[in-house]
């Protein structure tokens, strides 16, 4: 595995902010949350804290993935926005770019993950004590001349590595990706995954909002 070099730190990209939530648009490349080992405090939350600093996460994207991030103001808000993740009360859809062209226009992914342990971070595919992990997949287009298709994902759980290894499984892993692409690796200079749009009832108010970053491919 490569050094981590995160993206330098040019300000942070605030979507929105208020007294009980922050939303941030992560950049690929920056890990969520400070990874283990030496040289890996650099990150997403750690940007965050240094302008709001009772910010707290409350999920996270893999470092390879770019986009949408709600962090909560405060300890009772990050128990509120906790618990709408426990209870998927939190939308979320993502943007990619996958090898090969899909025939079906839309679809579901059930193929339940575990940790591939002698070889993690890795996830796998198991049957017999995998978790549950479904995904809905919509064509947004098709690209015949590159032989790639650009797709909607909606993970309806939050597996790690979820929308990557469902996508390798459907036979189509997305651009970029280092540990399910293989030969789609090398098609992209950057995991082409975005979290485009994120919606949540307002942990203060219960009225619903939705957040939305264009995908920067």
């Amino acid at each position: 595995m490569s050094a981590y070099s995160p993206p330098p730190d040019l300000g942070l990209t605030v979507i929105h902010v208020d007294t009980e939530i922050v939303v941030v648009d992560k950049p690929a490349g920056l890990l969520s949350v400070p990874g283990r080992g030496a040289g890996m405090d650099d990150c997403l939350a750690s940007r965050v804290q240094a302008r709001f600093a009772d910010a707290l996460i409350a999920h996270r994207l893999d470092m390879s993935t770019s986009g949408l991030l709600v962090l909560a103001r405060g300890a009772e808000m990050h128990r509120q926005l906790s618990r709408f993740f426990r209870e998927r009360r939190i939308d979320k859809r993502y943007l990619a770019v996958v090898d090969g062209l899909i025939a079906d226009e839309g679809g579901e992914i059930d193929l339940p993950l575990i940790c591939d342990w002698p070889n993690r971070p890795r996830q796998k595919v198991d049957h017999d004590i995998g978790k549950p992990s479904q995904t809905r997949f919509r064509v947004v287009g098709r690209d015949l001349q590159a032989n790639t298709t650009r797709v909607e994902l909606e993970p309806i759980t939050g597996r790690s590595h979820q929308l990557r290894v469902h996508m390798m499984m459907l036979g189509h892993p997305i651009l970029g990706d280092d540990l399910y692409g293989g030969e789609a690796c090398a098609k992209a200079g950057r995991l082409l995954l975005h979290a485009m749009d994120l919606g949540l009832f307002h942990p203060r108010t219960d009225v619903p909002v939705r957040f939305h970053s264009d995908p920067p491919f």
